[in-house]
């Protein structure tokens, strides 16, 4: 799959998730008013920008219509850039941007390593690894909330790494990884991660990764992902 193949992919998928009328536009960002996007949390303003275009939702028309005008004296590959999102955005509080990258199957790099195990989601060693990292890094990645297996490494009896995926619409499996902070720098997400993705290609799946962090990406990037484009989401202040 070439890279302009990932990037409709992406858009077709954020374009449903926005529940509303809305299209990439050629270029700029198209904002509409969508109580019920999936893009942001509820009252919030939700951005994805792809390439040199992308699509916004807010909670109501005059929010709308408000980003749309803000929007319309930035590219929206400027606002891949955080202070000039911050400066676009009336926010009290904003969650990005936040890089997301795809993987075709014939890019993908597996990560050798220690021996993966399989696991129910409902595994009390996956809560045991949850409860190891911080609450922020739990709300990013939600272990309970695979819909795959999940695919962990062990040390001394403990799962210190594990990996699977959420089904998303058009067939995308969204990736989550967690690691506990004892074991992170030893290339275990890349590992993990590596049997997770597996599991994907071989459902007919397209691997999405959201990367809030630069570690993150990188283990993105080491296995073959492209990055796309940033997902911004924004409480209005």
């Amino acid at each position: 799959m070439a890279d302009e193949q990932l990037l409709t992919a992406a858009r077709q998928l954020w374009t449903d998730i926005a529940a509303a009328p809305v299209a990439f536009p050629d270029r700029g960002v198209s904002v509409v008013a969508s109580p019920r996007s999936g893009i942001c949390p509820a009252g919030w303003i939700g951005l994805v920008l792809l390439g040199d275009s992308g699509i916004g939702t807010a909670p109501d028309q005059v929010s709308a219509d408000e980003i749309g005008a803000r929007l319309a004296d930035h590219t929206p590959q400027s606002l891949y850039d955080p202070a000039n999102a911050a400066q676009a955005l009336p926010a009290a509080e904003m969650i990005g941007p936040v890089t997301l990258a795809y993987l075709a199957a014939d890019r993908f790099r597996p990560f050798p390593g220690p021996t993966v195990e399989q696991l129910p989601v409902d595994h009390p060693d996956l809560r045991a690894l949850e409860q190891r990292c911080t609450p922020e890094e739990r709300a990013e990645v939600s272990i309970g909330q695979l819909t795959s297996p999940a695919f962990g490494i062990r040390d001394c009896g403990e799962i210190i790494a594990a990996a699977g995926y959420v089904a998303w619409p058009r067939r995308t499996a969204h990736m989550a990884i967690l690691t506990a902070p004892r074991a992170r720098g030893r290339g275990l997400a890349k590992v993990a991660a590596s049997s997770a993705i597996e599991h994907a290609l071989t459902a007919g799946m397209v691997p999405q990764w959201r990367a809030r962090v630069p570690a993150s990406l990188r283990v993105a990037e080491a296995l073959g992902f492209a990055e796309v484009g940033v997902q911004i989401r924004a409480r209005l202040g």
